[in-house]
């Protein structure tokens, strides 16, 4: 096989080839970075709540409301626990497909500058990201409903208990029947 150098024709269809996997390394890398920053808000969130563990821990009798607060707070744990362990999971695979994307681009790159007639590796490596990339996507779907299942439960939570500490004769608001 003898090398010829690229004509501009050839160069501008190789460069366009290469731009696409570089449109999902950069779709990939703000994924990346913003699912970093939701495992650093479980874990934050956890720490937040070790002092009420310890508290609790502590407290030898507990009443009906202490223990209502228990109960939120175990249950607050046990979905920072599966949702932060979602998005480890989440993240690895975005790493995966940030890579997988990259090594496309190189493939592109190579396949062109080569004449070689291997491009289904491209190809097959573009589908691959896209495959971990959309799995990943769905791992991060399933954490987001368990984080707003956990809003959820904790604001029901801070309503019962503000019935004790209301003003004498406060009414919940009309709005709150209509959308519970």
């Amino acid at each position: 096989m003898q090398f010829s150098p690229p004509n501009l024709d050839s160069t501008i269809s190789v460069i366009s080839a290469m731009i696409t996997p570089a449109v999902l390394i950069l779709a990939t890398g703000s994924l990346i970075l913003t699912t970093t920053n939701r495992l650093v808000r479980v874990i934050d969130r956890v720490r937040e709540m070790l002092p009420e563990f310890e508290k609790q821990a502590a407290e030898k009798s507990l009443d009906a409301l202490q223990q209502e607060k228990r109960d939120m707070l175990f249950a607050q744990l046990d979905r920072a626990t599966i949702r932060a362990r979602l998005i480890q999971k989440a993240l690895a695979r975005l790493y995966i497909a940030l890579s997988v994307f990259l090594a496309t681009s190189v493939a592109l790159g190579v396949i062109a500058l080569t004449h070689f007639t291997a491009a289904w590796v491209a190809l097959v490596l573009g589908l691959i990201g896209a495959g971990l990339l959309f799995s990943a996507s769905i791992l991060l779907i399933l954490e987001s409903r368990i984080s707003l299942a956990a809003t959820y439960e904790e604001m029901d939570y801070i309503r019962r208990i503000s019935h004790h500490h209301a003003p004498q004769g406060h009414k919940p608001s009309r709005w709150w029947k209509i959308i519970s």
